[in-house]
């Protein structure tokens, strides 16, 4: 199929050095709130790369669910394909595609697990069905049918319906570190406006690079 029709001038910005904060997570936060205020599906979404210890790499969608200066939080089962990357390779490159605004996100770190104690605290803020979905979900195991699912959820509604529904063993939230931070706004003619935030320490550079 010749898709080189598909073509898309981006217009509604322009990015300048002057335009950005000096903190890439608080230009982060900046966007993202834009992000949500132009009602963008799932502005959370993001694309997590990791690779194995061999260098074999993998790409997934999952949600930020918390960000500070000490990284960017998302939770997974621990015995998931990207969990036993990260054990391997505790790498991993996040992007965020906000089209809609013509924007992407790019962030590059390491990854460690988040405290026992944040956890608990995301996973009672979940629904009460999302909170028996990771008592069901062995992630990224070989599953039958779905008839098995839905008999794993049911018993576990029996099971927790006199109280309240524990964090499982094998679940839990990890947090990029960010090392690195790129800024890239859709120009027109394909000069994209692109910067790189680079960590030294506790201080932050800021970098132009070419589109």
């Amino acid at each position: 199929m010749d898709l080189h029709h598909l073509r898309q001038n981006y217009t509604l910005h322009g990015l300048d050095l002057p335009d950005l904060d000096k903190d890439p997570v608080h230009q982060f936060e900046k966007w993202f709130k834009q992000a949500c205020e132009a009602g963008l599906a799932e502005p959370n979404a993001m694309s997590l790369a990791t690779a194995s210890k061999h260098g074999m790499p993998l790409l997934r969608t999952v949600l930020l669910k918390a960000f500070d200066r000490h990284g960017f939080v998302f939770y997974t089962n621990y015995g998931s394909r990207k969990a036993q990357h990260i054990a391997e390779n505790p790498q991993a490159s996040l992007l965020f595609a906000w089209l809609g605004l013509e924007r992407q996100v790019q962030i590059t770190g390491r990854v460690e697990k988040v405290s026992t104690a944040e956890t608990l605290k995301y996973f009672l803020s979940r629904p009460y069905e999302s909170q028996l979905g990771a008592w069901v979900s062995r992630q990224s195991s070989v599953v039958s049918s779905r008839s098995l699912l839905l008999a794993k959820f049911d018993e576990m509604k029996r099971k927790f319906a006199e109280g309240k529904v524990p964090v499982p063993d094998g679940w839990g939230g990890y947090r990029v570190v960010p090392e690195t931070i790129e800024f890239w706004q859709g120009r027109p003619g394909r000069l994209h406006d692109r910067f790189l935030y680079s960590r030294h320490g506790e201080q932050w550079t800021i970098e132009r690079l070419a589109p």
